[in-house]
């Protein structure tokens, strides 16, 4: 699974983080771990996003999984929990246009610059995996994602070391799931309702069953919300939305 790096854990910011050079899956790897472990690899052989989609992990971006405690009724939250996190840092680096596709991607503009994955391998406990370009090159390996992606080495010209960058990252990750057990969520779909592009025109891929319709937000159990042309709403937890499509804007 993993070609371990002689890097004990080690205490950052209250998380115990483990280092590897390569692993399959820094969430595979955090799977076994406690709330509060960290996984970082240089690079990832078998990444993945939802569905078992290929993710490239090449070296020289951020393949990082955090383990925390979660109730079930509230696990349908954290995907847009890590993307805040995501931003708010990115933000603080000066980063700027960044918004949120649904459910897992954060975009600047219309390139993807980071995903999340969330996985659930135990009762109580959730895997946010994390997937940040930053100077890696992965329309290398896979020439699809060219024009597709954004790098922060080209957002952000002063380089930034990336152990600063783990630390602020699993710092504000604690900070939003602390409330998030405690029941109090409210705030924060605020926050993701903020960064999403609300009123783009979308298709979702119900497994085969194809919606279409105007992109609203999300409600106060984290479901996606999609208008229809006389403006009525309805609801759709997460895990039915295959993939959303947003459609190229049409001006007269």
């Amino acid at each position: 699974m993993s070609t371990v790096v002689d890097r004990p854990g080690k205490i950052v910011e209250d998380w115990t983080v483990w280092e590897y050079d390569s692993v399959t899956s820094t969430n595979l790897v955090a799977a076994e771990l406690p709330a509060w472990s960290a996984v970082r690899a240089e690079t990832q052989t078998a990444g993945r996003g939802r569905f078992q989609r290929k993710w490239v992990s090449d070296r020289g971006g951020l393949w990082l999984s955090a383990v925390v405690p979660t109730p079930s009724p509230n696990g349908r939250i954290l995907p847009l929990l890590a993307g805040v996190a995501v931003c708010d840092v990115l933000y603080g680096l000066g980063v700027r246009h960044l918004r949120l596709r649904w459910p897992n991607d954060v975009m600047v503009l219309d390139r993807k610059l980071a995903g999340v994955l969330i996985d659930q391998f135990r009762p109580g406990l959730a895997v946010i995996g994390i997937g940040l370009n930053i100077d890696n090159q992965p329309a290398c390996y896979d020439a699809t994602l060219e024009n597709h992606i954004e790098r922060l080495a080209d957002i952000r010209p002063a380089p930034i070391p990336i152990e600063n960058l783990i630390t602020v990252l699993l710092r504000r990750i604690r900070s939003l799931v602390q409330p998030l057990t405690a029941g109090d969520w409210t705030p924060l779909l605020s926050r993701v309702n903020d960064l999403w592009s609300k009123g783009r025109r979308v298709e979702l891929d119900l497994d085969g069953d194809i919606r279409g319709g105007w992109f609203a937000g999300v409600d106060d159990a984290g479901r996606l919300l999609l208008q229809d042309d006389v403006g009525a709403s309805t609801a759709y937890d997460p895990e039915k939305v295959r993939h959303l499509t947003e459609m190229p804007e049409y001006h007269e």
